[in-house]
């Protein structure tokens, strides 16, 4: 018989316990300067989605190994939603009641490779799905931190600043992005959801350490090895 393999999870912050992960969603081109940085316009269309694989995650002071095939591996700082309850066409007036709880994220990119299969019509897959792609730190329950709708997110690379921004510039609030994802598939509890990024993002190289902050959630580290 096969070994079923462990449930993707993350470390409760001030707790022992650990966030049994079911599936990773992620939000694109949620911040307006993000999306003009890469050429799309920032209106309020209905937001997409992607996903990540749950064993993709890695955890805050965990080694980034530098994925193959790429050439240009990015960053992209995130606030993280974990939900702790689901449902099927969640309104948005009660959407914050499935959050269990937030943590900080960074929804590595291999980027050329994402462009490539921009050009080409195809998924992206490869470029977001690839393995150790969703850097995530401790989750935070809402009973702690309360729920995130600003404060500051910045990001930097070996103490040099990339990304900064504030989480009430995103285009589609927490509510309004959890309730419109919950049309498009049945949210169940252990859901993340990666909320988009601010402008900035830029490329990785190994050697490099790589620290996320956001407000009343702290800091996140990492660094990029070989491969």
């Amino acid at each position: 018989m096969i070994t079923p393999p462990a449930i993707a999870s993350l470390p409760v912050k001030g707790s022992d316990a650990r966030f049994p992960v079911r599936r990773i969603f992620c939000v694109g081109r949620n911040y307006a300067d993000h999306a003009r940085e890469m050429g799309h316009d920032p209106s309020r269309e209905p937001p997409f989605f992607f996903d990540k694989p749950a064993d993709a995650l890695i955890e805050h002071g965990a080694d980034i190994f530098y994925p193959s095939n790429t050439n240009q591996l990015e960053h992209e700082a995130e606030l993280v939603i974990a939900l702790g309850s689901g449902g099927h066409g969640v309104t948005p007036d009660r959407a914050l009641e499935l959050v269990w709880g937030y943590a900080i994220g960074n929804d590595l990119t291999r980027r050329d490779l994402q462009t490539e299969a921009k050009k080409l019509g195809r998924p992206w897959t490869m470029a977001k799905g690839f393995d150790g792609s969703a850097v995530c730190g401790p989750i935070h329950p809402v009973a702690t931190v309360g729920h995130l709708d600003r404060g500051a997110i910045a990001l930097s690379v070996n103490g040099a600043p990339r990304q900064k921004g504030d989480l009430s510039q995103m285009i589609w609030s927490v509510p309004e992005t959890i309730a419109t994802l919950s049309t498009l598939v049945e949210l169940k509890a252990g859901d993340l959801i990666y909320s988009g990024t601010p402008s900035g993002v830029g490329r990785l190289v190994p050697g490099d350490v790589v620290q996320v902050t956001i407000e009343g959630l702290g800091t996140i580290t990492n660094r990029v090895i070989p491969g």
